[in-house]
């Protein structure tokens, strides 16, 4: 089979990173899979595949007749079996270019967060909705995601299901015994992220843990602001930007404890990383996350209760004898249930029942 993998633009986010890992196994399977990134980008994607660029306007999306006409000209040229739009104006684009030049295609739709916290208005609902209605099937990260998209569009009972993102399996470069406790966040400077909270919890830890450090991974619109805070408390020895790195795994396999104060997700690719490397996790309690850190595998912390999640990551620090059986179990999870070479062949089934193959 063929599928066009739609994706905002060639970025590091998780969105984008997944729908080049998932089409690299699809690939390697014997489909074929081609990232069509909607706009620009200077950032290498991590794909050895086909990438056809659509280069659409940013300033039009909302109207971008040109961009519509120009991904219906790229379908028309390579006849996908399936189009799958990732995250960001990918439905938009698919739906609109459907509707105006009307390619036959089916459409799945990769719901990897808890829409209703973004669709909150009347308006929003229908516009979304109507774009919707351009679509064949959805492909959702986690049960919760899954639940949250039913309450708002009940009429896809029957087209829908949970395929959840996973980890590639790589060769990771021995764990250092660091004098300091290494503390990691990974994931886009965006709100959802949450750095605020993050920042004010590693003061917390700081309290209890003064030789503790504060790694942060990603990049985004709020990168700058974050610096900022940072450096008006006096942490710039302790906080490191690492920006966007193509060896994040790595570094999370040299930490400690993954941090995710998220107030939005799905389920965070990261925190199947984390337990891939054996590094522990603390995690808010929002989203799909539940159903992966649980008491056996991680600790789970009640949204916005930073002085728990300071302890939780305290206790991990002050007696890692006691997270050994934890960092075990998460291992097993991630090997036995969310291995993306496992979760390609589902996709892969989902879209030969969409086509008709």
């Amino acid at each position: 089979m063929k599928i066009f993998q739609l994706i905002q633009k060639p970025q590091l986010r998780g969105a984008e990173v997944f729908a080049c890992q998932l089409s690299t196994h699809l690939n390697s399977l014997g489909h074929e899979s081609i990232i069509v990134p909607v706009f620009g980008g200077n950032v290498t994607l991590p794909f050895d595949g086909t990438i056809l660029p659509l280069n659409a306007n940013p300033a039009k999306r909302f109207a971008d007749t040109k961009g519509w006409k120009q991904l219906a000209t790229l379908i028309r040229q390579h006849n996908p079996d399936v189009i799958q739009a990732n995250a960001g104006d990918t439905l938009k684009y698919a739906a609109c270019s459907k509707m105006l030049h009307g390619w036959k295609q089916p459409v799945v739709f990769r719901n990897a967060s808890t829409i209703s916290l973004y669709i909150k208005s009347a308006p929003a609902k229908l516009l979304n909705g109507f774009f919707l209605k351009k679509v064949d099937y959805v492909a959702s990260v986690s049960n919760v995601s899954k639940d949250d998209f039913l309450t708002l569009y009940p009429a896809f009972k029957t087209r829908i299901s949970k395929l959840p993102i996973g980890v590639n399996e790589v060769s990771l470069q021995p764990k250092k015994q660091s004098p300091n406790p290494i503390l990691i966040h990974v994931g886009g400077f965006t709100y959802e992220k949450n750095h605020t909270g993050l920042i004010s919890i590693f003061e917390k830890v700081l309290q209890r843990h003064k030789d503790a450090v504060l790694w942060l991974v990603g990049d985004g619109p709020l990168r700058s602001s974050v610096e900022e805070l940072v450096k008006s408390k006096g942490l710039d020895g302790k906080v490191t930007f690492y920006g966007f790195r193509q060896d994040a795994l790595q570094l999370q396999n040299q930490a400690n404890v993954l941090l995710l104060p998220s107030i939005i997700e799905g389920l965070p690719g990261v925190i199947l990383e984390a337990f891939y490397c054996k590094t522990a996790v603390v995690a808010y309690n929002v989203g799909g996350i539940k159903e992966v850190v649980t008491d056996a595998t991680g600790a789970l912390v009640p949204l916005h209760n930073e002085q728990e999640f300071a302890d939780r990551v305290c206790a991990i620090v002050d007696d890692k004898r006691s997270v050994a059986a934890k960092v075990d179990n998460s291992y097993e999870l991630v090997r036995n249930e969310y291995m993306n070479r496992v979760i390609a062949g589902r996709f892969a089934d989902v879209y030969k029942s969409v086509a008709g193959k």
